[in-house]
């Protein structure tokens, strides 16, 4: 066991450090305020505070994690060897920042209470974020400090028995449309044939026809082909289905759809179904209760995770309004234009709430990328785009952490959008 010694225990502080020891190195942690019950242990042991007791491993505390609130917090990176850092501290320190504050800033998300502008869905812009600022978003920075400073406390410490963790996948799919032409009603399918017809999209029109008339499948019913991936490959995956009412931003099949619940139900019997609340649920806690209990009815089980749709985030209020829903984990964090770390880890961390001081029971899980985002924000061809997805997992294998893809059913369709892509969800899932 690992003992800190500090002038003051918070919330805070032992939220980070819990995460940082327990849930990234798996070593079991402890706090005291008492100099005899420090300087009396025999295991591993470091001093958090504004002065060291002696020559022990000292690291000199920032204010952030005695505070409360939020406060206009000046940030200063400099380096760690290589790696970006900030929150600099003295000489005597064993390391060259404040690890821990500087870890909770990032996953606490602090900067995201702060004023900032909001995108055209009130998001939070990534370009608005330190570590877009300055050139790390797309390393997970607090995996990266934590596996550094472990080497610095096997140099102290070497006789402590230390395990490793390990590398995993989780594959995420997001169902905003189950069906491209199919079960839609016959005012949308005459729409969409108007539609196909002014803008030319002669093709369209015949896979549409054929589709309808069971000539050919329906292009986004890839299902069968994502199960098929999971069982072969083992691949945890989860599938997020959209059940909100008909909107400019949510355009599902209606939930009342028999062939609909056949199908969530279906996929329910080989993998987790998560809850996808739509677009206007973001100011409309009883619009998203509604959405839940309209899922738990159609696969008759509790909804324990879900994902916001169109990433439309807003913290804390989102967070709390699915904390008053008994919803355990979110896979929300993550932005919609740029890939990388939005809390700049890749490992699944619980959610603080800086409005209460307190660790919620709420477990995020922070995806690496989005399929979208690499084709339409980012505009990578098929070839760059699944560079940049082995990059971003070879980051993550590097620290052994878990690398969350973020696909959409519709993304193996093969159709002329999708073409190639098939083969990049194999790669990036396995």
């Amino acid at each position: 066991m690992l003992l800190v010694y500090t002038h003051k225990i918070t919330p805070r502080l032992t939220y980070i450090f819990k995460h940082f020891f327990v849930r990234v190195l798996e070593m079991p942690v402890n706090f005291t305020t008492k100099v005899n019950e420090f300087v009396a242990h025999n295991g591993p042991k470091i001093t958090y505070s504004k002065a060291p007791l002696g020559s022990e491993f000292f690291i000199r505390s920032h204010d952030l994690l005695f505070e409360q609130g939020i406060n206009d917090v000046e940030i200063n990176v400099i380096k760690w060897d290589e790696v970006p850092c900030f929150f600099s501290t003295s000489e005597t320190s064993s390391i060259p920042f404040d690890i821990f504050a500087a870890s909770f800033y990032l996953i606490s998300r602090y900067e995201e209470y702060l004023p900032h502008v909001q995108d055209e869905h009130e998001r939070f812009p990534f370009e608005e974020s330190v570590a877009f600022k300055n050139g790390f978003i797309e390393k997970p920075i607090v995996d990266i400090w934590v596996y550094k400073f472990l080497e610095v406390l096997k140099e102290k410490f070497p006789k402590y028995n230390y395990t490793n963790r390990k590398f995993e996948i989780i594959s995420t799919i997001d169902v905003d449309a189950a069906f491209a032409f199919k079960h839609k009603g016959v005012l949308r399918t005459l729409g969409g044939f108007i539609n196909d017809l002014i803008h030319l999209k002669f093709v369209n029109i015949w896979n549409r026809i054929a589709t309808i008339l069971n000539f050919k499948a329906d292009p986004f019913d890839t299902f069968n082909e994502l199960l098929k991936i999971k069982k072969e490959h083992n691949v945890t995956t989860l599938f997020f289905f959209l059940i909100g009412d008909y909107t400019t931003f949510d355009k599902n099949i209606s939930s009342s759809n028999i062939k609909f619940k056949s199908l969530i139900k279906s996929v329910g019997d080989y993998a987790k179904i998560g809850f996808h609340p739509s677009y206007f649920t973001l100011k409309n806690a009883e619009k998203l209760k509604k959405e839940k209990l309209r899922l738990e009815y159609i696969i008759n089980t509790p909804v324990v995770f879900s994902r916001q749709h169109y990433l439309r985030l807003s913290i804390p209020e989102t967070y709390q309004n699915l904390i008053d829903l008994d919803i355990q984990e979110d896979y929300t964090m993550g932005y919609a234009k740029a890939v990388g770390f939005r809390a700049s880890t890749c490992t699944p961390f619980y959610f603080y709430d800086l409005d209460f001081e307190i660790q919620t029971p709420l477990k995020l899980f922070p995806f690496a990328f989005m399929d979208v985002t690499l084709k339409d924000a980012m505009k990578l061809s098929t070839k760059e785009s699944l560079q940049k997805i082995l990059d971003l997992k070879e980051e993550v294998k590097k620290v052994d952490g878990t690398f969350i893809t973020l696909f959409h059913n519709e993304t193996l369709s093969e159709n002329e959008r999708w073409f190639g892509w098939s083969a990049i969800y194999k790669q990036a899932v396995t």
